[in-house]
């Protein structure tokens, strides 16, 4: 099996849980010091509830500054890149209502999403096991998500996201943007 073929194949479309699942357990993982930088984000659609959210929002991606100090969310408005907190309350309240996904609203998420800007780290990075392999792993701090990365190649890795509650998980893809920030 060729996985960058098959991962190029399913980026393309949309695929199932099921084939997403078995794409990410071909994958090789990999230690937080690759994940070091920034990384722009883009989804990787599976028929899960949240396909198609993140974009919604402007989702711009993640910056890993260090193993203890992570942006999990950062969004654009067009013209900047800033970092947003991932809070519990909106967040629990965004996955529990049918929120549209189109152009007309973004405006609307956009300044939304402003007003959780942070500078703050919200995350950090560790090894963790799943599905039988340790990898990487983003950890929020005050949320019960794990964001698991596996290498596609040196410059993109494929992101499961493991909420707590949640009964299938939520795939992206992550792209090198800039290896390191020092």
């Amino acid at each position: 099996m060729n996985n960058l073929a098959d991962f190029q194949t399913a980026q393309q479309g949309q695929t199932t849980t099921e084939a997403a699942l078995q794409l990410f357990d071909r994958l090789d993982p990999l230690d937080p010091e690759f994940m070091i930088g920034r990384w722009q984000g883009s989804g990787f659609h599976t028929n899960h509830q949240m396909d198609g959210l993140l974009e919604a929002f402007n989702w711009y991606g993640k910056e890993f500054i260090s193993a203890e100090h992570v942006h999990p969310l950062l969004f654009s408005d067009g013209n900047n890149i800033f970092k947003v907190d991932p809070n519990p309350i909106v967040m629990n309240i965004g996955l529990s209502l049918p929120i549209p996904k189109n152009e007309a609203i973004k405006p609307f998420y956009i300044a939304m999403s402003k007003m959780l800007k942070t500078e703050e780290s919200k995350a950090r990075i560790r090894m963790m096991e799943y599905r039988g392999k340790v990898s990487a792993t983003m950890i929020y701090d005050y949320l019960p998500i794990n964001d698991v990365f596996r290498r596609v190649d040196n410059n993109t890795v494929l992101g499961l996201m493991d909420f707590k509650g949640m009964p299938q998980p939520f795939f992206f893809v992550l792209n090198r943007k800039e290896r390191s920030l020092t």
